[in-house]
Protein backbone atom coordinates (compact mmCIF):
# COMPACT_ATOMS: atom_id res chain seq x y z
CA UNK A 1 0.00 0.00 0.00
CA UNK A 2 3.06 2.74 1.02
CA UNK A 3 4.28 0.94 -2.86
CA UNK A 4 1.29 2.55 -4.34
CA UNK A 5 1.14 6.15 -2.75
CA UNK A 6 5.03 6.30 -3.62
CA UNK A 7 4.78 5.44 -6.68
CA UNK A 8 3.08 8.35 -7.81
CA UNK A 9 5.86 9.96 -6.36
CA UNK A 10 8.78 8.36 -6.98
CA UNK A 11 10.32 6.95 -10.52
CA UNK A 12 12.33 4.03 -8.99
CA UNK A 13 10.70 1.99 -6.99
CA UNK A 14 9.70 -1.95 -6.60
CA UNK A 15 7.49 -3.74 -4.85
CA UNK A 16 9.07 -7.24 -3.32
CA UNK A 17 7.30 -10.04 -1.69
CA UNK A 18 9.01 -12.57 -0.07
CA UNK A 19 8.60 -15.85 -1.03
CA UNK A 20 7.57 -17.76 2.08
CA UNK A 21 9.09 -21.10 1.01
CA UNK A 22 12.12 -19.97 -0.06
CA UNK A 23 13.13 -16.66 2.20
CA UNK A 24 10.49 -16.81 5.04
CA UNK A 25 7.99 -14.59 6.00
CA UNK A 26 9.95 -11.56 6.88
CA UNK A 27 13.09 -9.43 5.71
CA UNK A 28 15.28 -11.70 3.52
CA UNK A 29 18.68 -10.92 2.40
CA UNK A 30 17.45 -11.94 -0.82
CA UNK A 31 15.01 -8.97 -1.08
CA UNK A 32 18.05 -6.88 0.45
CA UNK A 33 20.19 -8.01 -2.66
CA UNK A 34 17.51 -7.45 -4.74
CA UNK A 35 17.20 -3.97 -3.63
CA UNK A 36 21.15 -3.41 -3.78
CA UNK A 37 21.03 -5.02 -7.65
CA UNK A 38 18.37 -2.29 -9.12
CA UNK A 39 20.19 0.79 -7.29
CA UNK A 40 17.26 1.02 -4.34
CA UNK A 41 18.51 2.64 -1.40
CA UNK A 42 15.30 2.95 0.85
CA UNK A 43 13.26 -0.30 2.27
CA UNK A 44 10.07 0.21 3.33
CA UNK A 45 9.16 -3.28 5.28
CA UNK A 46 5.52 -3.73 6.56
CA UNK A 47 4.31 -6.18 8.92
CA UNK A 48 7.70 -7.20 9.68
CA UNK A 49 11.22 -6.26 10.97
CA UNK A 50 11.32 -5.33 14.27
CA UNK A 51 13.90 -8.12 14.80
CA UNK A 52 15.69 -8.09 12.01
CA UNK A 53 19.00 -6.77 13.80
CA UNK A 54 21.35 -8.64 11.39
CA UNK A 55 19.63 -8.38 8.22
CA UNK A 56 19.21 -3.84 8.51
CA UNK A 57 23.04 -4.12 9.46
CA UNK A 58 23.91 -6.17 6.38
CA UNK A 59 21.46 -3.55 4.33
CA UNK A 60 23.45 -0.82 6.03
CA UNK A 61 26.36 -2.16 4.72
CA UNK A 62 25.36 -1.36 0.98
CA UNK A 63 23.97 1.62 1.70
CA UNK A 64 20.40 0.84 1.99
CA UNK A 65 18.33 2.53 4.40
CA UNK A 66 14.81 0.78 6.04
CA UNK A 67 11.98 2.49 7.84
CA UNK A 68 10.55 -0.61 9.42
CA UNK A 69 6.67 -0.55 10.02
CA UNK A 70 5.84 -3.18 12.11
CA UNK A 71 3.30 -4.17 14.92
CA UNK A 72 4.87 -6.92 16.44
CA UNK A 73 6.72 -7.18 19.87
CA UNK A 74 9.88 -5.75 19.88
CA UNK A 75 13.05 -7.98 21.41
CA UNK A 76 15.57 -6.04 23.72
CA UNK A 77 17.09 -4.49 21.11
CA UNK A 78 15.58 -2.52 18.20
CA UNK A 79 17.00 -2.53 14.46
CA UNK A 80 19.31 0.20 13.81
CA UNK A 81 17.05 1.55 10.63
CA UNK A 82 16.58 4.73 9.54
CA UNK A 83 12.91 5.14 11.24
CA UNK A 84 11.37 2.16 13.21
CA UNK A 85 7.29 2.52 13.48
CA UNK A 86 6.03 0.26 16.10
CA UNK A 87 3.53 1.24 18.42
CA UNK A 88 4.36 -2.11 20.61
CA UNK A 89 7.82 -0.03 21.42
CA UNK A 90 8.14 0.94 24.47
CA UNK A 91 9.18 4.68 23.79
CA UNK A 92 6.33 5.13 21.41
CA UNK A 93 3.83 7.78 22.16
CA UNK A 94 1.16 7.21 19.53
CA UNK A 95 -1.47 6.62 21.89
CA UNK A 96 -3.14 3.94 19.64
CA UNK A 97 -1.31 0.80 20.04
CA UNK A 98 -3.27 -2.06 17.96
CA UNK A 99 -2.57 -0.70 14.46
CA UNK A 100 -1.90 -4.00 12.03
CA UNK A 101 0.78 -3.70 9.57
CA UNK A 102 -1.05 -2.31 6.79
CA UNK A 103 -2.59 0.30 9.27
CA UNK A 104 0.77 1.32 10.09
CA UNK A 105 1.92 1.83 6.53
CA UNK A 106 -1.01 4.02 6.23
CA UNK A 107 0.08 6.29 8.92
CA UNK A 108 2.80 6.46 7.42
CA UNK A 109 1.95 7.89 4.14
CA UNK A 110 -0.43 10.50 5.41
CA UNK A 111 2.35 11.64 7.75
CA UNK A 112 4.12 11.91 3.73
CA UNK A 113 1.39 13.64 2.62
CA UNK A 114 0.54 15.61 5.41
CA UNK A 115 4.28 17.10 4.94
CA UNK A 116 3.11 17.81 1.28
CA UNK A 117 0.29 19.62 2.33
CA UNK A 118 -2.21 16.88 0.61
CA UNK A 119 -5.60 16.33 2.64
CA UNK A 120 -6.71 12.93 4.44
CA UNK A 121 -9.38 13.19 1.29
CA UNK A 122 -6.77 12.19 -1.11
CA UNK A 123 -5.76 9.09 1.26
CA UNK A 124 -9.28 7.50 1.27
CA UNK A 125 -9.10 5.44 -1.68
CA UNK A 126 -6.00 3.16 -0.37
CA UNK A 127 -8.93 2.57 3.02
CA UNK A 128 -10.02 -0.62 1.21
CA UNK A 129 -7.05 -2.36 1.52
CA UNK A 130 -6.26 -1.11 5.15
CA UNK A 131 -9.77 -2.47 5.94
CA UNK A 132 -9.49 -5.88 4.50
CA UNK A 133 -5.79 -6.02 6.37
CA UNK A 134 -7.26 -5.21 10.10
CA UNK A 135 -10.08 -7.69 9.33
CA UNK A 136 -7.18 -10.52 8.04
CA UNK A 137 -4.40 -9.86 10.57
CA UNK A 138 -7.46 -9.95 13.48
CA UNK A 139 -6.73 -7.23 15.44
CA UNK A 140 -9.44 -5.30 17.80
CA UNK A 141 -11.80 -3.53 15.50
CA UNK A 142 -11.19 -0.67 18.41
CA UNK A 143 -10.36 3.07 18.16
CA UNK A 144 -8.90 3.74 15.03
CA UNK A 145 -9.15 0.54 13.72
CA UNK A 146 -12.53 0.88 14.13
CA UNK A 147 -12.94 4.28 11.85
CA UNK A 148 -10.48 2.88 9.69
CA UNK A 149 -12.94 -0.66 9.09
CA UNK A 150 -15.68 1.64 8.42
CA UNK A 151 -14.45 4.42 5.78
CA UNK A 152 -12.98 1.49 4.43
CA UNK A 153 -15.69 -0.70 3.93
CA UNK A 154 -17.81 2.57 2.75
CA UNK A 155 -14.62 2.33 -0.28
CA UNK A 156 -15.08 -1.24 -0.92
CA UNK A 157 -19.05 -1.11 -1.42
CA UNK A 158 -19.05 2.14 -3.38
CA UNK A 159 -15.47 2.67 -5.00
CA UNK A 160 -13.22 -1.01 -4.94
CA UNK A 161 -10.01 -1.19 -6.71
CA UNK A 162 -10.71 -3.08 -9.70
CA UNK A 163 -9.02 -6.30 -7.88
CA UNK A 164 -11.13 -5.79 -5.74
CA UNK A 165 -13.88 -4.94 -7.71
CA UNK A 166 -12.89 -9.08 -9.45
CA UNK A 167 -13.80 -10.49 -6.19
CA UNK A 168 -17.02 -8.96 -5.70
CA UNK A 169 -18.07 -10.27 -9.04
CA UNK A 170 -17.34 -13.41 -8.42
CA UNK A 171 -19.64 -13.42 -5.40
CA UNK A 172 -22.45 -12.04 -6.95
CA UNK A 173 -23.34 -10.23 -3.92
CA UNK A 174 -25.00 -5.72 -3.35
CA UNK A 175 -22.72 -4.80 -0.78
CA UNK A 176 -20.11 -6.50 1.92
CA UNK A 177 -19.50 -6.42 5.18
CA UNK A 178 -16.89 -7.35 7.91
CA UNK A 179 -18.07 -10.57 7.59
CA UNK A 180 -17.62 -10.67 4.46
CA UNK A 181 -14.13 -8.98 4.73
CA UNK A 182 -12.78 -11.96 7.06
CA UNK A 183 -14.19 -15.41 5.73
CA UNK A 184 -14.56 -14.38 1.80
CA UNK A 185 -12.16 -11.52 0.57
CA UNK A 186 -9.20 -11.84 3.06
CA UNK A 187 -8.98 -16.05 2.53
CA UNK A 188 -8.80 -15.59 -0.92
CA UNK A 189 -6.19 -12.66 -0.68
CA UNK A 190 -3.58 -14.86 1.75
CA UNK A 191 -4.33 -18.11 -0.38
CA UNK A 192 -1.97 -16.87 -3.09
CA UNK A 193 1.02 -16.57 -0.91
CA UNK A 194 0.18 -19.74 1.01
CA UNK A 195 -0.44 -21.77 -1.75
CA UNK A 196 2.06 -20.10 -4.81
CA UNK A 197 3.13 -16.69 -4.36
CA UNK A 198 1.91 -13.70 -2.68
CA UNK A 199 2.83 -11.44 -6.22
CA UNK A 200 -0.18 -13.25 -7.60
CA UNK A 201 -2.15 -10.82 -5.29
CA UNK A 202 -0.50 -7.44 -5.77
CA UNK A 203 -1.25 -8.21 -9.68
CA UNK A 204 -4.77 -8.43 -8.48
CA UNK A 205 -5.01 -5.29 -6.19
CA UNK A 206 -3.06 -2.99 -8.39
CA UNK A 207 -4.76 -4.20 -11.84
CA UNK A 208 -6.60 -0.96 -13.67
CA UNK A 209 -8.04 -2.98 -16.32
CA UNK A 210 -11.60 -5.18 -15.16
CA UNK A 211 -11.25 -8.58 -17.95
CA UNK A 212 -7.70 -8.90 -16.44
CA UNK A 213 -8.55 -8.14 -12.71
CA UNK A 214 -10.90 -10.79 -13.26
CA UNK A 215 -8.90 -13.85 -14.65
CA UNK A 216 -6.39 -12.95 -11.65
CA UNK A 217 -9.60 -13.69 -9.48
CA UNK A 218 -10.64 -16.35 -10.69
CA UNK A 219 -6.64 -17.65 -10.62
CA UNK A 220 -6.39 -16.83 -6.90
CA UNK A 221 -9.89 -18.56 -6.02
CA UNK A 222 -8.59 -21.27 -7.46
CA UNK A 223 -5.20 -21.22 -4.87
CA UNK A 224 -7.91 -20.86 -2.00
CA UNK A 225 -10.10 -23.74 -3.24
CA UNK A 226 -6.76 -26.14 -3.17
CA UNK A 227 -6.14 -24.15 0.50
CA UNK A 228 -9.36 -25.41 1.67
CA UNK A 229 -8.67 -28.85 0.64
CA UNK A 230 -5.07 -28.74 2.16
CA UNK A 231 -7.02 -27.44 5.23
CA UNK A 232 -9.28 -30.35 5.18
CA UNK A 233 -6.40 -33.01 5.20
CA UNK A 234 -3.68 -31.65 7.51
CA UNK A 235 -6.12 -30.85 10.35
CA UNK A 236 -7.82 -34.36 9.80
CA UNK A 237 -4.11 -35.68 9.76
CA UNK A 238 -2.92 -33.26 12.92
CA UNK A 239 -6.13 -35.11 15.15
CA UNK A 240 -5.17 -38.22 13.97
CA UNK A 241 -1.25 -37.65 15.17
CA UNK A 242 -3.01 -36.81 18.60
CA UNK A 243 -4.92 -39.65 19.23
CA UNK A 244 -2.34 -42.32 17.91
CA UNK A 245 0.20 -40.57 20.72
CA UNK A 246 -2.30 -40.81 23.32
CA UNK A 247 -2.09 -36.82 23.59
CA UNK A 248 -5.50 -35.88 24.09
CA UNK A 249 -5.07 -34.70 27.44
CA UNK A 250 -2.16 -32.44 27.44
CA UNK A 251 -2.17 -28.90 28.08
CA UNK A 252 -0.61 -28.17 24.95
CA UNK A 253 -0.74 -29.33 21.20
CA UNK A 254 2.12 -29.44 19.34
CA UNK A 255 2.19 -31.65 15.84
CA UNK A 256 4.80 -32.39 13.33
CA UNK A 257 4.94 -33.74 9.74
CA UNK A 258 7.18 -32.85 7.13
CA UNK A 259 4.77 -33.25 4.33
CA UNK A 260 2.52 -30.61 5.85
CA UNK A 261 1.84 -27.64 3.77
CA UNK A 262 4.01 -24.72 5.26
CA UNK A 263 1.31 -22.27 3.61
CA UNK A 264 -1.74 -24.01 5.81
CA UNK A 265 -0.34 -24.69 9.13
CA UNK A 266 -1.39 -21.32 10.74
CA UNK A 267 -4.52 -22.50 9.49
CA UNK A 268 -4.72 -26.17 10.78
CA UNK A 269 -3.57 -24.40 13.98
CA UNK A 270 -6.73 -22.58 14.62
CA UNK A 271 -8.67 -25.49 13.49
CA UNK A 272 -7.08 -27.76 16.54
CA UNK A 273 -8.10 -25.39 18.94
CA UNK A 274 -11.81 -26.28 17.83
CA UNK A 275 -11.11 -29.74 18.98
CA UNK A 276 -8.53 -29.68 21.43
CA UNK A 277 -9.01 -25.59 23.26
CA UNK A 278 -5.10 -25.29 24.04
CA UNK A 279 -2.26 -23.12 23.34
CA UNK A 280 -1.20 -24.96 19.47
CA UNK A 281 2.14 -25.27 17.49
CA UNK A 282 1.98 -26.54 14.24
CA UNK A 283 5.29 -27.84 12.41
CA UNK A 284 6.61 -28.69 9.05
CA UNK A 285 9.40 -29.40 7.39
CA UNK A 286 11.65 -26.17 5.63
CA UNK A 287 14.90 -26.11 3.84
CA UNK A 288 16.97 -27.91 6.69
CA UNK A 289 14.87 -26.30 9.51
CA UNK A 290 11.20 -26.87 11.26
CA UNK A 291 9.01 -24.43 11.11
CA UNK A 292 5.77 -23.82 13.00
CA UNK A 293 2.74 -21.56 13.42
CA UNK A 294 1.32 -20.76 16.73
CA UNK A 295 -2.38 -20.34 18.33
CA UNK A 296 -3.31 -19.04 21.36
CA UNK A 297 -7.08 -19.60 23.41
CA UNK A 298 -8.32 -16.73 24.59
CA UNK A 299 -6.33 -15.03 27.91
CA UNK A 300 -3.28 -16.83 27.16
CA UNK A 301 -0.10 -15.38 25.75
CA UNK A 302 1.72 -17.32 23.70
CA UNK A 303 4.70 -15.36 23.23
CA UNK A 304 5.50 -15.19 26.40
CA UNK A 305 5.29 -19.18 26.63
CA UNK A 306 7.40 -19.24 24.23
CA UNK A 307 10.38 -16.88 25.19
CA UNK A 308 10.41 -19.07 28.14
CA UNK A 309 11.49 -21.78 25.49
CA UNK A 310 13.88 -19.69 23.71
CA UNK A 311 16.79 -21.79 24.10
CA UNK A 312 15.17 -24.78 22.38
CA UNK A 313 14.55 -21.91 19.65
CA UNK A 314 16.05 -20.62 16.80
CA UNK A 315 14.32 -17.28 16.17
CA UNK A 316 10.81 -16.39 16.59
CA UNK A 317 8.08 -13.26 16.15
CA UNK A 318 4.37 -12.57 16.45
CA UNK A 319 2.02 -11.45 19.46
CA UNK A 320 -0.33 -12.72 22.17
CA UNK A 321 -2.46 -15.57 20.38
CA UNK A 322 -0.15 -15.80 16.98
CA UNK A 323 3.44 -16.52 16.44
CA UNK A 324 6.13 -18.15 14.01
CA UNK A 325 9.34 -19.84 14.86
CA UNK A 326 11.68 -22.09 13.54
CA UNK A 327 14.07 -24.59 14.99
CA UNK A 328 16.44 -27.16 14.59
CA UNK A 329 15.27 -30.88 14.04
CA UNK A 330 17.25 -32.04 17.00
CA UNK A 331 15.52 -29.83 19.16
CA UNK A 332 12.48 -30.75 18.60
CA UNK A 333 10.95 -32.90 20.87
CA UNK A 334 13.22 -31.23 23.93
CA UNK A 335 11.06 -27.94 23.06
CA UNK A 336 7.62 -29.60 22.60
CA UNK A 337 8.13 -31.41 26.32
CA UNK A 338 9.60 -27.78 27.37
CA UNK A 339 6.33 -26.27 25.88
CA UNK A 340 3.93 -28.59 27.99
CA UNK A 341 6.02 -27.77 31.03
CA UNK A 342 5.98 -24.02 31.03
CA UNK A 343 2.17 -23.69 29.84
CA UNK A 344 1.13 -26.56 32.52
CA UNK A 345 2.44 -24.39 34.87
CA UNK A 346 1.53 -21.25 33.65
CA UNK A 347 -1.78 -21.33 32.33
CA UNK A 348 -5.41 -20.92 34.39
CA UNK A 349 -6.86 -23.95 33.66
CA UNK A 350 -10.25 -22.51 33.09
CA UNK A 351 -8.44 -21.16 29.90
CA UNK A 352 -9.17 -24.79 28.11
CA UNK A 353 -12.41 -24.71 28.59
CA UNK A 354 -14.47 -22.41 25.52
CA UNK A 355 -16.65 -19.86 27.18
CA UNK A 356 -19.15 -18.15 24.92
CA UNK A 357 -19.96 -14.96 26.99
CA UNK A 358 -23.62 -14.13 26.73
CA UNK A 359 -25.00 -10.48 26.25
CA UNK A 360 -28.82 -10.94 26.75
CA UNK A 361 -31.46 -12.95 26.36
CA UNK A 362 -33.84 -12.40 24.25
CA UNK A 363 -36.95 -13.32 22.62
CA UNK A 364 -37.29 -14.42 19.03
CA UNK A 365 -40.09 -12.18 18.43
CA UNK A 366 -37.97 -9.21 19.38
CA UNK A 367 -36.20 -9.98 16.28
CA UNK A 368 -36.77 -7.31 13.83
CA UNK A 369 -35.33 -5.38 11.00
CA UNK A 370 -35.42 -2.33 12.97
CA UNK A 371 -33.58 -3.87 15.85
CA UNK A 372 -31.18 -5.06 13.78
CA UNK A 373 -30.35 -1.80 12.18
CA UNK A 374 -29.48 -0.49 16.17
CA UNK A 375 -27.45 -3.06 16.34
CA UNK A 376 -25.46 -2.47 13.14
CA UNK A 377 -24.68 1.10 14.59
CA UNK A 378 -21.67 -0.75 17.43
CA UNK A 379 -20.04 -2.01 13.77
CA UNK A 380 -17.60 -2.92 12.26
CA UNK A 381 -17.65 -6.07 14.71
CA UNK A 382 -14.38 -7.81 15.47
CA UNK A 383 -11.67 -8.70 18.32
CA UNK A 384 -12.50 -6.20 20.98
CA UNK A 385 -15.98 -5.46 19.45
CA UNK A 386 -17.43 -8.45 18.80
CA UNK A 387 -20.98 -9.15 17.80
CA UNK A 388 -23.36 -9.01 20.35
CA UNK A 389 -24.18 -12.60 21.31
CA UNK A 390 -27.29 -13.84 22.29
CA UNK A 391 -29.08 -16.67 24.30
CA UNK A 392 -33.31 -17.80 23.58
CA UNK A 393 -34.01 -21.27 25.68
CA UNK A 394 -36.51 -23.51 24.90
CA UNK A 395 -36.55 -23.24 20.91
CA UNK A 396 -37.97 -25.74 18.74
CA UNK A 397 -37.23 -26.94 15.12
CA UNK A 398 -39.70 -26.70 12.69
CA UNK A 399 -38.85 -30.57 11.49
CA UNK A 400 -36.73 -29.95 8.71
CA UNK A 401 -33.50 -29.29 10.17
CA UNK A 402 -30.40 -30.83 8.07
CA UNK A 403 -26.86 -30.90 7.19
CA UNK A 404 -25.46 -28.86 4.48
CA UNK A 405 -22.01 -27.59 3.08
CA UNK A 406 -19.71 -30.07 0.95
CA UNK A 407 -18.86 -31.98 4.15
CA UNK A 408 -22.55 -31.83 5.42
CA UNK A 409 -20.59 -30.66 8.87
CA UNK A 410 -23.07 -27.40 9.03
CA UNK A 411 -26.11 -27.33 10.62
CA UNK A 412 -29.16 -25.52 8.87
CA UNK A 413 -32.65 -24.94 11.00
CA UNK A 414 -35.50 -23.43 11.12
CA UNK A 415 -35.92 -22.09 14.29
CA UNK A 416 -39.55 -21.59 16.43
CA UNK A 417 -39.95 -20.10 19.73
CA UNK A 418 -42.96 -20.69 22.17
CA UNK A 419 -46.21 -19.32 20.96
CA UNK A 420 -44.95 -17.67 17.85
CA UNK A 421 -45.25 -19.61 15.10
CA UNK A 422 -43.12 -17.28 12.97
CA UNK A 423 -39.95 -19.32 11.74
CA UNK A 424 -36.52 -17.56 12.15
CA UNK A 425 -33.57 -18.97 9.37
CA UNK A 426 -30.50 -20.49 12.08
CA UNK A 427 -26.98 -21.60 10.55
CA UNK A 428 -24.33 -23.12 12.78
CA UNK A 429 -21.22 -23.57 11.21
CA UNK A 430 -19.25 -26.38 12.14
CA UNK A 431 -22.15 -27.49 14.53
CA UNK A 432 -23.47 -30.55 12.25
CA UNK A 433 -22.78 -32.84 15.00
CA UNK A 434 -25.10 -31.20 17.55
CA UNK A 435 -27.70 -32.77 14.65
CA UNK A 436 -29.59 -35.08 17.54
CA UNK A 437 -29.82 -32.12 20.02
CA UNK A 438 -32.50 -31.02 18.12
CA UNK A 439 -35.56 -33.74 18.10
CA UNK A 440 -36.91 -31.69 21.82
CA UNK A 441 -36.43 -27.87 22.40
CA UNK A 442 -32.88 -26.81 23.07
CA UNK A 443 -31.40 -24.10 23.75
CA UNK A 444 -29.58 -21.58 21.60
CA UNK A 445 -26.43 -18.83 21.35
CA UNK A 446 -26.39 -16.60 18.59
CA UNK A 447 -25.59 -13.42 16.40
CA UNK A 448 -27.72 -11.93 13.97
CA UNK A 449 -26.48 -11.25 10.48
CA UNK A 450 -28.18 -10.77 7.16
CA UNK A 451 -27.72 -13.52 4.87
CA UNK A 452 -27.64 -12.42 1.09
CA UNK A 453 -29.36 -14.89 -1.57
CA UNK A 454 -30.14 -14.43 -4.82
CA UNK A 455 -29.96 -10.29 -4.24
CA UNK A 456 -32.43 -11.14 -1.48
CA UNK A 457 -31.66 -9.90 1.93
CA UNK A 458 -33.07 -11.89 5.06
CA UNK A 459 -31.92 -11.71 8.90
CA UNK A 460 -30.46 -14.78 10.33
CA UNK A 461 -29.27 -16.25 13.60
CA UNK A 462 -25.88 -17.26 13.09
CA UNK A 463 -25.69 -20.27 15.81
CA UNK A 464 -22.64 -20.43 18.16
CA UNK A 465 -23.80 -23.59 20.15
CA UNK A 466 -26.64 -25.45 21.17
CA UNK A 467 -27.75 -27.61 23.79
Amino acid sequence: MVFSYLKTHTQNLATYIPDRYEEGYGISYQGIDFADDNNITLIIALDCGIKAIEKVSYASEKGIDFIIGDHHKPGLEIPKALAVLNPKRKDCQYPYKELCGCGIGFKLIQAIASEKGESIDELVPYLDLVAIAIAADIVPITGENRILTHYGLQVINSNPRTGIKAIIHQLKKNSLNITDVVFIIAPRINAAGRIKHGNAAVELLTELDFEAAKEFAATINEYNLRRKELDQQMTKEALDQIKNLGEQERHTTVVFDENWHKGVIGIVASRLIETHYRPTLVFTKSKNVLTASARSVKGFDVYEALEQCSEFIDQFGGHKYAAGLTLKPENYQAFKNKFEEVVSVTIDKKLCTPEIMIDAELDLSAITPRFYRILQQMAPFGPKNMRPVFKTSAVRDNGYGKLVGSEKNHLKLNIIHGADRKTYNAIGFRLGEKINHIQNTFDIAYTLDENEWNGVKSLQLVLKDIR
